[in-house]
């Protein structure tokens, strides 16, 4: 599948600071230990919709995390998928009579664009489930010759399921109770009362083909992949086991990284399937999340239609912490627009304050787990600086505009 246009990331003057996240199954902010190439796996999008402003938060977080690693002159081999072929897909086509491969190509067009003007740096491989069904094939084909997985009791249609416990160590990286899986397992896509299956929480591998549904024939027998396992596949194969960053948002917490994390480690027989697991909040709208489900959703390409500037949507979900649930207003554009204007204002001055320092303070609170608070705080109090009294250094206007532009994505 293909990818956006690159994004130049300059380099920064200066000393880089290793990067340091919190890890969802330790709860702890650990550093990133990455070797030469640092390893990123992020989920991608289903592609029924428009991309909107929960999506945008958690991909420029994880842009941070690309950015940071470059800085300290990591290079970054980042995949990312689509899941192009899944049941929300399926039913919005249904609903709208349309083409389930057609919708899925023109919303996934649409996300590329978006993350181009996002300024994202893209993945080096983005990769659609469809493409990947061969090698989806052959990851469950290895879960059930190993005792892994199994076939529903069903006459019908035997699908193919994994044997949650088959790791030993489910649950690990979400650390949720029995009770709490059951119930998200239940609301995000799961069949606990499937009749068939060995427990409630084992997890669809393979769904034999149904009439009127899209399937692929394969040695399983004709039909379509799970969820969950798609990013084992995917990941693995390109990055292999223990790769450096697992990220999506809050709500792939469970069950979908859990259950991709233990697909893979049963097929490999290593632990774990990443070092970090790192999860972004999500973003609400008239006290909700936004989500497509609750269709509360403000739309990345709306507000581009509407002349908002991509830099100030960056600087709007910057303003707070990537982990925190947080809520979208017009007041918080509004700041950001106000807080780009008064950057590029500084910038463009011939000579302002020495800004060495500024930079130092923007890689250190970047480094310290994504705090983009304070490091908008450190530029502002730069820029006001510069604006209030005219400063000495002609070389420290450049000096921000560079730093700006390669930790945070924003071309002043």
């Amino acid at each position: 599948m293909q990818t956006w246009s690159s994004v130049p990331v300059p380099r920064v003057p200066g000393t880089p600071r290793p990067l340091r996240l919190f890890d969802t199954s330790t709860g702890q902010v650990r550093p990133t230990a990455p070797g030469q190439t640092a390893r990123m796996y992020v989920c991608g999008i289903t592609p029924y919709d428009a991309t909107h402003l929960g999506h945008a938060a958690t991909y420029l977080a994880f842009d941070l995390v690309n950015r940071l690693w470059r800085d300290n002159g990591h290079d970054v081999f980042y995949v990312q998928n689509v899941t192009d072929i899944d049941e929300p897909l399926l039913e919005r086509a249904e609903r709208d009579q349309d083409d389930w491969i057609v919708l899925g190509l023109r919303e996934t067009a649409l996300f590329r664009e978006d993350m181009e003007a996002l300024r994202v740096v893209p993945p080096r491989e983005f990769v659609g489930a469809v493409e990947a069904i061969p090698e989806i094939v052959e990851v469950i084909a290895k879960l059930l010759a190993d005792g892994a997985a199994y076939r529903a009791d069903d006459a019908e249609y035997p699908d193919v399921y994994f044997d949650h416990q088959a790791t030993g160590r489910f649950g690990y990286e979400s650390n949720y109770d029995e009770p709490t899986m059951a119930k998200f397992f239940a609301e995000r896509g799961g069949d606990p009362d499937r009749p068939g299956k060995r427990h409630p929480l084992d997890a669809l591998l393979w769904r034999c083909a149904r009439p009127g549904e899209p399937s692929w024939e394969s040695e399983l027998g004709a039909g379509r992949p799970g969820w969950h396992i798609e990013c084992s596949a995917i990941a693995t194969n390109r990055l292999g086991m223990g790769f450096d960053v697992q990220g999506g948002g809050s709500d792939l917490i469970f069950p979908h990284h859990e259950y991709s994390a233990a697909h893979a480690e049963a097929v490999a027989g290593t632990h774990p399937f990443a070092r970090h697991y790192v999860h972004a909040g999500m973003i609400g709208l008239d006290g909700e999340k936004m989500s497509k489900s609750r269709g509360n959703l403000v739309f990345v390409s709306r507000l581009r239609a509407d002349g908002v500037d991509p830099a100030a949507i960056r600087l709007a979900l910057f303003a707070g912490h990537y982990r925190e649930d947080r809520a979208w207003t017009p007041d918080l554009l509004a700041e950001a627009e106000a807080r780009l204007a008064r950057w590029r204002e500084a910038v463009s001055l011939p000579a302002g304050p020495a800004a060495s320092d500024t930079v130092a303070r923007l890689r250190d609170h970047l480094a310290d787990d994504l705090d983009t608070p304070r490091a908008l705080a450190a530029v502002d109090a730069w820029a006001d600086e510069a604006l209030r009294r005219a400063g000495t250094d002609a070389e420290a206007p450049a000096l921000v505009r560079t730093a700006v532009d390669a930790l945070l994505g924003v071309v002043l």
